[in-house]
C-alpha cells in the first residue's frame, strides 16, 4: 500500500514534467498562436454567404479540427499541473480557455448557433495569452472596472443634473433636443462627445444668452474632466498590470530552490535512514573533538562531551550495529 501511494506522486511528477516541456515549448506556442489565427480566419470566411454554402462540409470539418486541437491543447496544460492541480485553477486564463473549449461539448449550446458562434470568436481573445503587451491591456482594463463604475456613478449624476436643467431652461423653446428628460439626456449625452457643439450653443444664444454658461460648464465637466479622470484610473491600472506581469516574469524566471549542501533529508519512519543520520551526527561530533585538540596542542586531549566516553563515537557505533 506505501509502495503504491509512494509511486502515484512519481507519476503525476513525471507527467506534469512531460506535459510541462511541451507546454513551455515555443514551438507548442506558435502552433496554438497559429490555430487561433485560423480559427479567425475561417470564421470570416463563414460571413460570405457563397463561400459558406460551397464549403460547408469543408468548413464544418475545419471546426471539427479546430476543437479537437484545442481539447488537446487545455489537456495538456492540464497535465502539466498533474503535480500541483490548483495551480491550474489559480490562472484566470487557465479558467477561460477551459470555459470556451468545453462550452463546445454542451448540447444545448451546440444546437444554438449564435451562442456557438459567439464561443467560436471568443477564441480569438486566447490570442492574448501569447501577446504580453495585449495581456497586461486586457488585465488593466479588469482591474479600472471598479473605477470606471464610480466614474460611470458620477458621469450618470452630471447627465441627470444637467438634462433637468436644459428641460427647465429650454424645453418651452426648444423641445426637440430638451423636450423630455430621455431626450435632454441623449442630447448631452452627444455633446460629450463634442458632437453638434457649436448647433446647439448657437440654438441656446438664441434663447438665452445666459445659455452659454450652461453649455460651457457642462462641456468643461463632462468632456474635460470627467475624461481625464478615466484616462487617470485606466493609466494607474495599466501601472499596476505592468508591475504584475514583471512580478509573474520574475517568478517564472527564478530556480526552484534546492536543498542546502549535506542538509538531510526529512525522516520518513524507515530505521535504516535514522540510524544514518545518527552515524552522521556522531562523525560531526567526533570531528568537532578533532578540531578543539588541534586548537590547544600543548594542553592535551579535551574532555569528551558531557554525557559521553571517550570514543563514544566507536562504542555507540558497534552497539548501534
Amino acid at each position: 500500500m506505501t509502495d503504491r501511494t509512494a509511486r502515484t506522486p512519481r507519476r503525476r511528477q513525471a507527467v506534469a514534467g512531460r506535459c510541462r516541456e511541451i507546454t513551455e515549448a515555443r514551438w507548442f506556442a506558435v502552433l496554438v498562436f497559429a490555430l487561433i489565427l485560423a480559427n479567425a480566419a475561417v470564421l470570416g470566411i463563414e460571413t460570405y454567404s457563397g463561400l459558406s454554402d460551397r464549403w460547408q462540409q469543408g468548413l464544418r470539418t475545419t471546426e471539427y479540427a479546430f476543437l479537437a486541437a484545442f481539447t488537446v491543447e487545455i489537456l495538456l496544460r492540464a497535465g502539466a499541473h498533474a503535480d500541483r492541480p490548483k495551480d491550474f485553477f489559480r490562472d484566470p486564463w487557465n479558467l477561460f480557455d477551459l470555459v470556451v473549449v468545453l462550452s463546445a461539448f454542451l448540447p444545448v449550446i451546440r444546437e444554438n448557433g449564435t451562442v456557438l458562434r459567439l464561443l467560436r470568436l471568443a477564441r480569438v481573445l486566447r490570442a492574448a495569452r501569447f501577446l504580453p503587451q495585449l495581456r497586461i491591456i486586457l488585465v488593466a482594463v479588469g482591474r479600472s472596472l471598479p473605477g470606471t463604475a464610480s466614474f460611470l456613478l458620477v458621469g450618470g449624476l452630471l447627465l441627470y443634473l444637467y438634462a433637468m436643467v436644459g428641460w427647465i431652461c429650454f424645453s418651452a423653446e426648444d423641445p426637440e433636443p430638451f423636450g423630455s428628460l430621455g431626450r435632454a439626456v441623449l442630447t448631452l449625452f452627444l455633446l460629450m462627445t463634442l458632437d453638434g457643439l457649436g448647433d446647439a450653443v448657437r440654438a441656446g444664444l438664441e434663447i438665452s444668452r445666459w445659455s452659454i454658461l450652461y453649455y460651457a460648464s457642462y462641456v468643461l465637466l463632462a468632456s474635460f474632466v470627467l475624461v481625464n479622470v478615466l484616462i487617470g484610473v485606466v493609466i494607474t491600472s495599466l501601472d499596476e498590470a505592468r508591475s504584475m506581469e514583471a512580478d509573474d516574469d520574475e517568478d517564472a524566471a527564478r530556480p526552484a530552490e534546492s536543498p542546502a549542501a549535506g542538509a538531510q533529508p526529512p525522516y520518513t519512519g524507515d530505521p535504516v535512514l535514522l540510524r544514518a543520520r545518527v552515524a552522521a551526527a556522531r562523525r560531526a561530533l567526533d570531528d568537532l573533538e578533532r578540531a578543539l585538540a588541534d586548537t590547544a596542542p600543548g594542553n592535551g586531549p579535551p574532555d569528551p562531551l558531557p554525557g559521553r566516553p571517550p570514543g563514544g563515537s566507536r562504542t555507540v557505533a558497534s552497539s548501534g550495529g
